[in-house]
């Protein structure tokens, strides 16, 4: 008899749909042949899902087994055929009869004993049923609420291969599992820091206000220990919370890569990143044989932390370029190209030397110029007129640190960004930027009406300090960015002059 099944394969973050087709015929010998592409996880199971067979009371075929997983030019590499191979395996054998299979999809991977284990990428699959127009989709326990989070789709939970058979005869009823997204936000979507725990820094704490008011990249250069890692921190707390369609795209890639918590179906806050200074280009923005997310894409819709920015790999930054500036990165490879998304806010810290004291009062530079050059040019020109906002963070005084006042706190620094981002969206309504950070040269020509003494205040200091046109741009986003803040619809003196003292440190060190 021949079987077909519906299941899904991953590669990179979308789920593809590959049929399941399992034929048993009479044979001299007992044979299994599994055909269509499949790498060697998938060709161990046909011994694991044997004897899933036995231990759970069923009986192993023993003829000639042809299982073809289709389309057969698809790479698959993953556990999650076990369950359907096995269901097809019943189903061609004469052990199991059901006319389900066509509506309702089915993922899983099989222990020897018979229970189900989850899978990655559960929500991709689970988009890819809906969008293939499948009424329903079987999951393991473990992955069913990330897959109920999508609309429009039966989730059901089954936790071993005969609860799996239970529902496709129609034997053992089992509800669809309900996702309640006020619930999961009620219960994941808090953060446990605040502001309020930086003491004195109220100059970078104006400038990440803007930053995250606008969604410009910000570097902060200063001594060790003066709370530039306390700041990044806690940017997250200021941003507005993710919308639902940002969670699906964040928890999507965190699904595919294995790295969603247990207790959650859905990333419900913004991720802060802060890889190693010794990651490699692949682990920072993707890649591998079979391509897979770097730490750019983990940071989506969220922030990206390089601590210690001249101590990565010149080669390893230089990558970033390009997906700073287009928001996605696309990986190929001769099994074909993948983009994953890459929209994140880039924050960087450095210290101002190899010894860190270079601009500190209280400690002398030990470093030589020879040495400073060296440290600094490891940081090219090019990534560096990408970050839009450059500050120094100065060593806080003792009576800022012993003073019992609370500085400024993330909830009046979040009012600000989220009157700046309301703004931003009424200006960007019906255009596919969404910030000023992200502003094309057309749009910002139509979006910043320039006062007659901010425009001579612009040109001054293109000249003085021999910006590039880059950085011109630059100034005038964060322009646009500041006067939200003020709600000025016009960009003014005041605005272009905190937007140029955002651009001078580059001059200052990199001369």
């Amino acid at each position: 008899m021949l079987a077909k099944l519906y299941t899904y394969s991953l590669f990179g973050i979308d789920a593809k749909p590959v049929e399941v087709e399992v034929d048993i015929s009479p044979g001299a010998m007992p044979k299994t042949i599994l055909v269509g592409l499949a790498e060697a996880a998938v060709k161990e199971s046909t011994h694991r899902i044997e004897r899933a067979l036995v231990n759970s009371g069923y009986n192993r075929p023993i003829d000639r087994i042809v299982i073809n997983l289709s389309p057969a030019d698809l790479p698959k590499d993953a556990a999650s055929f076990d369950l359907p191979i096995a269901l097809g395996l019943l189903t061609a054998s004469g052990q199991l009869a059901s006319d389900r299979f066509q509506d309702y999809a089915v993922v899983g991977e099989l222990a020897l004993d018979g229970t189900i284990r989850p899978v990655r990428g559960a929500l991709s699959m689970a988009l890819a049923a809906r969008e293939q127009g499948k009424q329903g989709l079987l999951v393991p326990v473990q992955n069913a609420e990330e897959a109920a989070v999508v609309d429009g789709l039966d989730v059901f939970a089954v936790g071993t291969l005969a609860e799996a058979v239970g529902f496709y005869t129609g034997s053992l009823p089992i509800e669809a599992v309900e996702f309640c997204w006020e619930n999961a936000l009620e219960e994941h979507g808090h953060y446990d820091i605040d502001y309020s725990d930086v003491k004195g820094q109220e100059y970078a704490k104006r400038a990440i206000t803007v930053a995250a008011a606008g969604m410009h990249h910000l570097l902060m250069i200063g001594s060790p220990g003066t709370g530039k890692t306390l700041l990044a921190s806690r940017i997250s707390t200021i941003l507005p919370r993710l919308s639902q369609e940002e969670s699906l795209e964040t928890t999507r890639i965190y699904s595919a890569m294995g790295r969603l918590p247990s207790d959650q179906s859905l990333v419900m806050l913004r991720q802060f990143r802060t890889p190693h200074h010794t990651i490699s280009e692949a682990g920072l923005v993707g890649g591998g044989s079979t391509p897979a997310p770097g730490e750019i894409s983990l940071a989506h819709n969220g922030l990206l932390f390089l601590d210690e920015l001249p101590e990565f790999n010149r080669r390893t930054l230089e990558v970033l370029r390009q997906p700073l500036e287009g928001g996605e990165v696309t990986i190929s490879r001769a099994i074909g190209s993948v983009t994953f998304p890459a929209n994140v806010m880039l924050i960087s810290a450095m210290n101002p030397c190899p010894c860190g004291y270079l601009s500190d009062p209280r400690r002398k530079c030990s470093c030589n110029p020879m040495q400073i050059e060296r440290y600094l040019s490891k940081i090219s020109g090019p990534l560096l007129d990408r970050i839009d906002i450059h500050i120094e963070v100065p060593p806080v005084p003792f009576r800022e640190l012993s003073n019992q006042t609370a500085g400024t706190n993330s909830a009046t620094m979040r009012e600000q960004v989220l009157d700046a981002r309301e703004i931003q969206a009424r200006r960007f309504a019906n255009e596919s930027t969404s910030h000023n950070g992200r502003m094309t040269p057309r749009q910002l020509r139509k979006h910043s009406q320039l006062a007659a003494d901010a425009e001579g205040l612009l040109k001054s200091a293109m000249e003085e300090m021999g910006l590039s046109a880059r950085a011109h741009d630059k100034i005038l986003r964060i322009s646009r960015t500041i006067a939200d803040l003020d709600h000025s619809d016009q960009i003014t003196a005041a605005h272009i002059s905190e937007a140029i003292n955002y651009r001078t440190l580059d001059r200052q060190f990199w001369s």
